[in-house]
């Protein structure tokens, strides 16, 4: 698939969405009128409840169930309903599970976005997204090498094998294509063998592991590469301890991508989405060491998130699945 020249030039601008000038309509976590929830059982637990959160595959499932039962916890007491978290082994997991109305949350990357909103017909909508430190909310897909592979850059991957994180992911798979082939790159000639990994840890780990030569996963791109930046999939197998900066190479990275936002099913009652607004916003501030565990590093907060910024994926997804039915 050869995406189209409006395509080309609407990822050439990605980096509009990171701007903090987009903000001007979208309230903040950064607002100093934002004040969490009080605790108590609203009205419209009648309509719903219970509230099912659905937690992205890319992260063994031991470590997502600790790393979210903090968050967990805090929204059943906020809004006196129970509230369970559904794991998944993929992106597709979580998409079906909006599909089928299992769950009401889930933190979805921009691509994963798309596809939820195209396999429900517009039956999910974005409810804010994460801000990095500059106030963007911009991202970066990278390609990481091993550091002793001999491997300086893009060039250097000729011939070679490569690992994508997930075909729903927007960093992990479908931009660093549409970005590649942008760039002249014949995906299928180009490298030895490409293949999904299952996730972007389980991607990096076979790099480490000599499985592939290199893969693509996501970081923020800001602060110190030397710890993985301060977001990303990086920085947080970093953080626990799985991987050393010293060990890799970065030898390409994208222009910058929409950060894919909190997603919550559209047809849920108003009140109920004013609540979790209100909730994610005022988390940082209210409950600092919860939103560092969710959002898996460091950042500013969350903004509001506007469908608009992901259309260029729904566009993509499209052209992709169109691609396929002609070549089948």
């Amino acid at each position: 698939m050869q995406p189209s020249r409006r395509h080309l030039t609407a990822l050439a601008a990605a980096a509009l969405l990171a701007s903090p000038r987009s903000a001007r309509a979208q309230r903040r976590s950064a607002d100093g009128d934002v004040a969490f929830p009080a605790p108590g059982r609203r009205p419209w637990a009648g309509q719903v409840p219970r509230l099912g959160i659905a937690l992205m595959g890319g992260e063994n499932e031991v470590d997502r169930l600790a790393r979210f039962d903090g968050y967990r916890a805090l929204m059943e007491a906020t809004f006196g309903v129970p509230v369970r978290v559904y794991p998944s082994g993929d992106y597709a997991g979580v998409m079906q599970a909006f599909a089928a109305g299992q769950v009401e949350i889930a933190s979805l990357g921009a691509s994963a976005y798309a596809g939820a909103w195209l396999d429900t017909k517009g039956g999910v909508e974005p409810l804010v997204v994460p801000e990095q430190e500059d106030g963007s909310i911009g991202y970066l897909a990278v390609m990481v090498a091993r550091a002793d592979a001999g491997i300086q850059d893009l060039a250097g991957m000729r011939g070679r094998s490569l690992a994508w994180a997930d075909p729903n992911s927007a960093s992990g798979y479908l931009l660093p294509r549409a970005a590649l082939r942008r760039q002249g790159i014949d995906i299928d000639r180009y490298f030895s063998r490409t293949g999904f990994a299952g996730g972007h840890e389980q991607a990096v780990v076979a790099v480490l592991q000599k499985q592939y030569d290199a893969c693509c996963t996501w970081a923020s791109g800001q602060g110190d590469a030397a710890r993985g930046f301060t977001r990303g999939n990086l920085r947080a197998m970093v953080d626990k301890g799985m991987l050393d900066m010293r060990d890799v190479r970065l030898i390409w990275r994208s222009e910058p991508i929409a950060t894919g936002p909190i997603t919550v099913r559209a047809d849920l009652p108003d009140a109920l989405k004013r609540d979790l607004l209100q909730f994610f916003l005022a988390l940082p501030r209210a409950h600092p060491e919860i939103y560092r565990q969710i959002s898996r590093g460091e950042g500013t907060g969350y903004r509001e998130a506007r469908h608009a910024d992901y259309q260029l994926f729904i566009d993509l997804r499209q052209e992709e699945a169109a691609a396929r039915r002609r070549r089948g």
